[in-house]
């Protein structure tokens, strides 16, 4: 079994805007990033010739493919070469439009023409999926919202794939088809099993067109002649069919559905229907007790239904590193389990290499949302994650181990439950409505150990490790003193960790002045301490900076390569634990970060300020000292994946914007729709400070922005405060 690779390169149309993968992560202007690829060992790359991209107004330009399919041979990765994806053709067509077909097949013809070396071609990518998005959904062009625009689109595409396809072949007969569609299964309670059966047969339409299998006796045929097929089209296809060489199943998380009349039990945005009932739909993994099918049933399905040659042409999760992880050891597992039982699987490929845009919102605007992939792009260069590890040993057949490993994906454990429980049977798809207790998968494996029980940081980190399913241990300074060397044994003896997060330490800043050797004892030997266990033991170690090591004499946010020069004791003792730890232990993750924004912690600069401003009372903030203020939920999320990835060195953590703490104090106060009359704009010198304090102490990066824009932070936050508040109310 083969492992192939693949670049997210969605060039889809919203009104008369089209959003471009390719441009938003980077590699339109990366040719190294093959050679990354190629290091991954995988045999195969699923790789875009884009109609829209190299022919947008009816002439070809292919120097951009010239160089990377050049190259690609050179490294010897076979491309597969996608040349429709999620797209609607270039401005002059749409899928509506007829002769989307006879344009496709002659931009074909000419990528074959040029490239006649190539043998894997995939024209169109998930055709059904698209006709969906695009003919019933409303959410691509050409914006279609019933049955006849989605049969309409899907047929268009259909027969475009043909027409390509007899267009390669007359350049190259040996030509294959890697044919992709998105492949989930829907389930129902006993009421709508009707709805559930129409969905069920409705996510074959792409391939049984293509196959030559929607005939008069098929159980879709009605309906397409309802919604606007002629027969004689049906009948060409059966006539002339396109079987694919190789059926590419894409299955996600949201791939399986569970559609429920009870529409009490969900929130209103989960609410649809038909002309009979009204429902909810929402994914199963939610819902239903016995979990997901997940990769294996539909393996088995496709293979059952066609008994052609089946690959997983997508495996991708957008989720945190040990979540991605666990995802595509299950995919693998499962593809080997299927080849077992004699179906004929011939790979799995290992989607979105570098990340994905957007798609939480399915593409249909450009908020900046990213999930990355085998790299990730927010640095100056593709940074490997710890998923490039895992390829690496599935390309070449080796184990790979690594602790995050031991736990169940989210999809198994008992809290991806957010609805009541139901169970239903495979066979037919409908519910047993039975209350049900669901999964009882719980984390295992080695603990990472934080230290840190009583502060922000730490109590943060625990939450968030609970949530990810990360085995931790949240210690106080009784349970372990990170400046008392016997401590640090006892509790790294007693624990076992792969991991340890210092958030321990001297946090009152202007305290230090007067206590300076106090704080340097756990800010600096601390941390020292803990370097030189973890270094003994071969543990992982991540240990917390401040932005309060500069001196503020700059103008543009600081990256880690900037020299230090702090101008208070605390200060001084965070740019000596940076030095002390890195000596002793230079994996070390020492992570520089600033101005902590927590949702379920209230002695912070924003909450303070709310809370004045909702009670009426004046709130003084300095005006001439910048900051970037980090959401702690931001920050941990960030930590634990460079933790998995196994980065080492110094990182600058914060959220995007560098703002003077008055205008932090404005910006939310105008977010949570608060007067912000009573807001006093001071200089720094006129609040009493102790210690001094950079005037400019912005964090920047060179290795990789990972956090959020301010303004989105502030938005969770206060939604989560607002909900926190009426749970209280209630």
């Amino acid at each position: 079994m083969e492992l192939w690779g693949g670049v997210e390169c969605t060039v889809n149309r919203v009104r008369d805007v089209y959003h471009d993968q390719l441009d938003l992560n980077g590699h339109a202007r990366r040719l190294d990033d093959l050679d990354r690829f190629a290091e991954l060992g995988i045999h195969a790359l699923r790789y875009p010739v884009l109609w829209e991209r190299t022919a947008p107004d009816g002439c070809a330009r292919f120097g951009w493919a010239d160089a990377r399919l050049g190259r690609l041979r050179d490294l010897g990765v076979r491309p597969i070469v996608g040349l429709v994806h999620h797209g609607s053709g270039p401005p002059r067509t749409s899928l509506l439009d007829p002769s989307f077909v006879d344009g496709l097949a002659r931009f074909a013809r000419a990528v074959a023409e040029r490239y006649p070396w190539v043998e894997d071609y995939t024209p169109v990518n998930e055709p059904l999926t698209t006709a969906r998005f695009s003919g019933l959904y409303g959410h691509w062009y050409p914006h279609g919202q019933d049955g006849c625009a989605f049969v309409r689109a899907l047929l268009t595409q259909c027969r475009a794939i043909a027409a390509a396809m007899r267009a390669i072949r007359e350049i190259n007969p040996r030509a294959r088809l890697v044919q992709t569609e998105d492949l989930g299964r829907t389930f129902s309670t006993p009421l709508l099993a009707y709805q559930a059966q129409h969905e069920n047969h409705r996510r074959w339409l792409s391939l049984d067109l293509l196959m030559g299998r929607v005939d008069r006796d098929h159980p879709f045929y009605p309906q397409l002649l309802e919604w606007g097929v002629s027969p004689g089209e049906l009948e060409a296809l059966v006539e002339a069919p396109c079987p694919p060489d190789i059926l590419g199943i894409n299955y996600y998380i949201t791939s399986e559905r569970f559609i429920d009349e009870r529409l009490e039990r969900y929130p209103p945005g989960m609410r649809g229907g038909n002309d009979k009932h009204a429902y909810a739909d929402v994914e199963a993994v939610r819902v239903v007790a016995e979990g997901m099918g997940g990769h294996l049933p539909r393996l088995l399905e496709v293979w059952e239904r066609y008994r052609r040659p089946v690959a997983i042409t997508e495996a991708h999760l957008g989720a945190s590193r040990e979540e991605q992880l666990r995802w595509l050891v299950e995919a693998h597992r499962a593809a080997l389990t299927a080849r077992a039982a004699g179906a004929d699987v011939r790979a799995v490929t290992v989607w979105a290499l570098l990340g994905s845009f957007d798609w939480d919102s399915l593409v249909v605007r450009e908020r900046g949302r990213y999930e990355p992939g085998v790299f990730d792009v927010r640095g100056e260069a593709p940074r490997p994650t710890a998923l490039a590890g895992l390829v690496r040993a599935l390309a070449r057949g080796e184990p790979f181990d690594h602790p995050v490993l031991s736990s169940p994906g989210w999809w198994r454990r008992p809290e991806r439950l957010l609805y009541p429980a139901v169970s239903v049977e495979e066979r037919d798809g409908e519910a047993r409505i039975e209350p049900s207790g669901g999964p009882t998968g719980q984390p295992e494996g080695p603990p990472i150990v934080i230290a840190g029980a009583t502060g922000t940081l730490g109590r943060t980190f625990a939450r968030l490790c609970a949530h990810r399913g990360l085995p931790h241990r949240l210690l106080s300074r009784l349970e372990m003193d990170i400046a008392d060397p016997a401590s640090v044994e006892r509790a790294l003896e007693r624990h076992a960790p792969w991991a340890v997060i210092n958030t321990a330490g001297y946090a009152r800043v202007d305290d230090a002045e007067r206590e300076p050797h106090r704080c340097a004892r756990e800010n600096a030997a601390g941390p020292a301490v803990l370097a030189a266990a973890c270094r003994e033991r071969g543990v992982r170690l991540v240990t917390f900076s401040s932005d309060q090591v500069f001196d503020g004499a700059g103008t543009t946010p600081y990256v880690e390569t900037d020299p230090a020069r702090p101008l208070s004791a605390y200060g001084r003792s965070k740019a000596a634990a940076e030095r002390r730890v890195l000596s002793i232990l230079p994996t070390a993750l020492v992570v520089r970060t600033a101005a902590f924004i927590d949702p379920w912690d209230d002695t912070h600069f924003v909450a303070a300020a709310l809370r004045a401003l909702r009670d009426g009372r004046p709130f003084s903030a300095a005006e001439d000292l910048i900051v970037t203020p980090t959401y702690t939920p931001d920050l941990v999320d960030a930590t634990l994946d460079l933790l998995i990835d196994g980065e080492g060195g110094l990182w600058h953590l914060a959220n995007r914007d560098a703002v003077t703490w008055a205008e932090l104090a404005a910006r939310t106060a105008a977010l949570a729709r608060l007067d912000a009359a009573l807001l006093v704009r001071c200089p720094g010198s006129a609040l009493g400070f102790v210690a001094p304090r950079p005037r400019y102490s912005a964090l920047g990066s060179r290795r990789g922005l990972l956090l959020s824009a301010l303004d989105d932070a502030l938005a969770r936050y206060l939604s989560i405060v607002a909900a926190q508040l009426d749970r209280e109310a209630a």
